[in-house]
């Protein structure tokens, strides 16, 4: 699928949304419109109709990550795509002793084990308990000026949704031998990495994984998410920082 490079070149800075610090400026294709969302809006009705619990199914499959290092402690969201299996990204569940989640309604949902991509900022969490909702991977990636959702818990707070639209894609500002991300104008915030990026229908379109110093988002594609989970050595064992 074609898509457009955002932006005009210039430099970035690039923070990655799980509590860590920003990193340095790179040069790289900037995008310029910023449209942010202040305050969380409605969902697209496509996700489903609100459960007796006020709830609807993009917000029940959104799962809040506590990662409690040797060393540190910092938050990050993920997304179920399967009853046991959430999707979030590698610097959320990096230098870990203990992964701890919640999901939508506080439930704590116990961790069996995290594996970590090498060639994307992925991770896959296996969970003892069922996960409320998960919704479908869509098939293609957006086309520029699609409408995208992003659900999560930015801060490590309370449940967030946010919309925008998609700017453009760009070479990743992290890696550039890694291929291309999109790059939305959704708002997100430390404790955003992880979360899932919704088109109109509902289905996951990418996850969010870092966002620069005027606001743009950055999207890990569900392209490169199902290559890599169609990939059986895509994935690795985490390794404990408490050994």
């Amino acid at each position: 699928m074609t898509r457009r490079r955002a932006g005009a070149a210039g430099a970035v800075a690039v923070l990655l949304l799980a509590g860590c610090g920003v990193l340095p400026a790179m040069p790289g294709p900037v995008p310029t419109d910023l449209v942010p969302s202040s305050a969380p809006v409605a969902t697209p009705s496509s996700t489903g109709n609100l459960s007796p619990d006020g709830f609807d199914s993009a917000q029940r499959m959104a799962v809040r990550i506590r990662n409690v290092g040797c060393n540190s402690l910092s938050t990050g969201s993920g997304f179920a795509i399967d009853e046991t299996t959430l999707i979030t990204n590698r610097h959320v569940v990096a230098d870990s002793a203990d992964l701890q989640l919640s999901t939508y309604d506080g439930r704590d949902v116990a961790v069996t084990a995290s594996s970590t991509a090498a060639i994307a900022d992925l991770a896959v969490v296996r969970t003892a308990d069922a996960l409320p909702s998960a919704p479908g991977l869509a098939e293609a990636d957006p086309d520029p000026g699609d409408e995208v959702t992003v659900v999560g818990y930015p801060q490590g707070g309370a449940l967030s949704v946010t919309t925008g639209q998609v700017i453009g894609a760009t070479t990743d500002p992290l890696n550039e031998n890694l291929g291309e991300v999109l790059v939305t104008n959704a708002e997100v915030e430390p404790g955003s990495s992880g979360s899932a990026v919704l088109d109109t229908e509902g289905r996951v379109i990418g996850v969010v994984y870092a966002k620069n110093s005027t606001g743009q988002s950055f999207v890990v594609p569900v392209s490169t998410l199902r290559q890599l989970l169609a990939d059986d050595t895509a994935f690795t064992p985490s390794t404990s920082c408490a050994g």
